[in-house]
């Protein structure tokens, strides 16, 4: 089985993310605070979560989206998930 966590690249998931939350890439910094920094809600933080979801085909815990404060939370908790 190939290395999935190779296939998660830290670039192309600060497009992907930016893309969804509508935002420019350069604001999506490793640790930008999505909700004080980007004024990410709770319904655009489910959509991010949903399309990371498909986008990955992994299935991310409610509780799991309180961890997805900043780009870094997402690409951790991404890359623990593809390693299973």
């Amino acid at each position: 089985m190939a290395d999935t966590a190779a296939a998660l690249d830290l670039e192309e998931l600060r497009a992907f993310v930016a893309d969804v939350l509508d935002v420019e890439e350069e604001e999506v910094t490793d640790d930008a605070d999505f909700v004080a920094e980007l004024g990410v809600d709770s319904l655009m933080a489910l959509e991010v979560m949903v399309v990371l979801e498909k986008k990955y085909s992994v299935k991310l815990q409610e509780q799991e989206m309180k961890e997805i404060t900043c780009l870094s939370n997402v690409y951790d908790l991404l890359a623990s998930k593809l390693e299973k």
